[in-house]
């Protein structure tokens, strides 16, 4: 097999030979370096040394950007470098999150499921074929098992579709029910009110919960009421009395994303800049018991 696309190959193929696949392309990178354009364009080597393994009790939210002139590659080790046991990913398109997938096994050591929550098929965003467009929503990937996965569009999501994916899954080898949302666009706030009571009804059902996602408003917005009355951010600062004490997640420096927690208490949290996306990066480690 030659060495030229077998990056491409490696995540494409879903089939029994996948792992040899991954073997030739990493020999093939180890020879020559990743693949540059018509790959996913990086100039990235292979770590000296692959993860080993998650961090168990962190949780981590990152909006990939949708469009944007992004590897999947770099954003594969972007993840890497913080090794969240769960990752709750919106605007992420499911060819993308295979990628990322992939390569996060391939090259960190680093192996997860994952569930899809499209919550539309565009082609636009996400290519594929003309009659078979690529799905676009929320991914979330974990380390351990997944079960019990719903997939909910609201009802009105304002400019574009928008949903919630829920999963149960273990965080810090507690079983915890993982929400991840997007909410509708900046200056659609009464339908950011809408969707924020259809998820606030369904995270009050569970008493130990994390919801991670770009929320699309900043703490003291009065549509995220239903949210601050069930559970806490990450930051034990950042409330909606003290906005202003909240740190920026996006470029235009305002915090848009959260790791909402109830019946967990936070023991840390990190926001990472990142180059990959107008988003940055929110982990937290938890205390679930």
């Amino acid at each position: 097999m030659p060495c030229v696309h077998t990056q491409e190959a490696a995540v494409l193929n879903k089939g029994g030979s996948r792992l040899l696949i991954c073997a030739v392309a990493l020999a093939c990178v180890a020879l020559v370096g990743p693949s540059g354009p018509g790959g996913e364009p990086s100039g990235r080597s292979l770590p000296v040394e692959a993860v080993k393994d998650v961090v168990p009790n962190r949780v981590m939210t990152w909006n990939l950007c949708n469009p944007c002139d992004a590897s999947n590659l770099d954003r594969a080790a972007e993840i890497a470098a913080y090794a969240p046991q769960v990752i709750g990913m919106q605007e992420a398109c499911a060819r993308d999150v295979d990628r990322i997938r992939d390569y996060l096994e391939v090259y960190h050591g680093l192996v997860y499921h994952v569930a899809y929550g499209s919550v539309l098929d565009n082609w636009s965003r996400c290519g594929g074929a003309p009659w078979n467009p690529g799905g676009f929503g929320q991914a979330i990937l974990s380390a351990a098992p997944i079960t019990d996965r719903v997939n909910v569009e609201y009802p009105d999501g304002g400019s574009e579709d928008r949903g919630y994916l829920a999963v149960t899954t273990e965080v810090g080898g507690r079983f915890v029910r993982v929400f991840d949302t997007h909410l509708a666009q900046r200056r659609q706030e009464e339908f950011r009110k809408d969707q924020v009571s259809v998820l606030a009804r369904e995270v009050a059902r569970h008493d130990r919960a994390v919801v991670l996602g770009d929320f699309n408003a900043v703490p003291d917005a009065a549509e995220l009421d239903p949210m601050w009355a069930l559970a806490t951010d990450t930051d034990p600062r950042c409330r909606p009395a003290d906005a202003g004490s909240c740190e920026p997640t996006t470029d235009w420096r305002s915090k848009f994303d959260y790791v909402f927690l109830r019946g967990i208490a936070p023991l840390r949290h990190r926001v990472v800049r990142t180059a990959h996306s107008d988003h940055d990066m929110l982990y937290s480690d938890l205390d679930v018991t």
